[in-house]
């Protein structure tokens, strides 16, 4: 018998745990459920639960920022006795405590799209994300090509800290300063509040106006960036590459006013993680990391399979 299997069966026994964890709620709990991506990973997580003897509830803050009611969702859900959990943490360090407290009630844990800090490690049995560093570094070789590695280029990221963005964001740079004569104006962040990126950019296209690239790190970053670039006129002047996979971001690409955008298997996030709970419920072993992908979505692209399977 695995040990999750023997710690659920005693805590029916005992009554340490609800009897529902052997058969119960996968909790999957998102960074907010204020976006498109993250309903994205609700529609994989729905799918995933099919024809499973397990429910599962989709949960998150209202905005990406608000750390402690993330970290109340989980306390929440590790209170009422859940039989697994899918978490995407907004901070890699204060979500620790109570991923600790899930992991010593014995309930499987997978975390996706960002990782948890290193004093987390061994709280989780999977980690599923895109590889945030190399799409950073591919958004960073499309914008040389783009601006023949001079000029400046504007970043504008979302929430500093956050496990994906130091990967995204981070390689990004070091790919730009590495391979580039390229003079980074930034990073912005917005908090991935839309309106504050479509300001942030707003304002960093008046205060350089010779700009040639533009870079918007996540979903609701790209959206404002891009209609600041439309606002102001500059669509199909600049360099502009966005990340995730909107209708907004699909719209921008097929006019012009982004070059491209990277999206990620957001859908996969939530479907992959949820089997992965699943698995390790009935006593079957995963993979402690799983690569969910990420596609650059170009005009030439946008109509293909490979980018239909991520777009939402």
């Amino acid at each position: 018998m695995t040990p999750f299997k023997t710690m659920f069966l005693a805590a029916t026994v005992i009554g340490a745990m609800p009897a529902a964890a052997f058969a119960g709620e996968i909790a999957v709990i998102v960074k907010t459920t204020n976006s498109n991506f993250w309903q994205n990973v609700n529609r994989g997580a729905a799918a995933a639960i099919e024809g499973s003897e397990h429910t599962i509830s989709f949960d998150g803050p209202a905005a990406e920022s608000a750390v402690a009611d993330e970290v109340n969702l989980v306390d929440n859900a590790v209170n009422r006795g859940v039989a697994g959990l899918v978490l995407a943490p907004s901070d890699p360090d204060a979500l620790i405590p109570a991923v600790r407290r899930a992991s010593e009630a014995g309930i499987p844990v997978a975390i996706i799209d960002s990782g948890l800090g290193k004093d987390g490690e061994g709280l989780y049995q999977t980690f599923l994300t895109t590889d945030n560093c190399a799409a950073g570094r591919m958004a960073a070789s499309e914008m040389i090509k783009g601006t023949g590695g001079e000029g400046k280029v504007a970043v504008m990221s979302y929430v500093a800290g956050v496990g994906s963005e130091i990967g995204r964001v981070g390689c990004f740079v070091d790919e730009i300063k590495k391979s580039s004569k390229i003079e980074i104006v930034g990073p912005y962040y917005s908090q991935s509040q839309m309106a504050t990126a479509l300001n942030q950019t707003t304002d960093v296209l008046a205060a350089n106006p010779d700009l040639k690239g533009i870079f918007g790190a996540n979903e609701p970053t790209a959206v404002g960036m891009g209609r600041a670039i439309q606002q102001a006129g500059k669509a199909g002047q600049i360099t502009a590459i966005g990340f995730d996979g909107n209708e907004d971001l699909q719209a921008f690409v097929k006019d012009g006013t982004l070059n491209g955008t990277l999206v990620q298997g957001s859908y996969q996030m939530g479907d992959l993680g949820v089997k992965a709970v699943l698995k390790l419920l009935a006593g079957e072993k995963v993979e402690p990391q799983i690569d969910t992908g990420v596609v650059y979505v170009t005009k030439e692209n946008v109509d293909s399979d490979q980018a239909k399977n991520v777009l939402y």
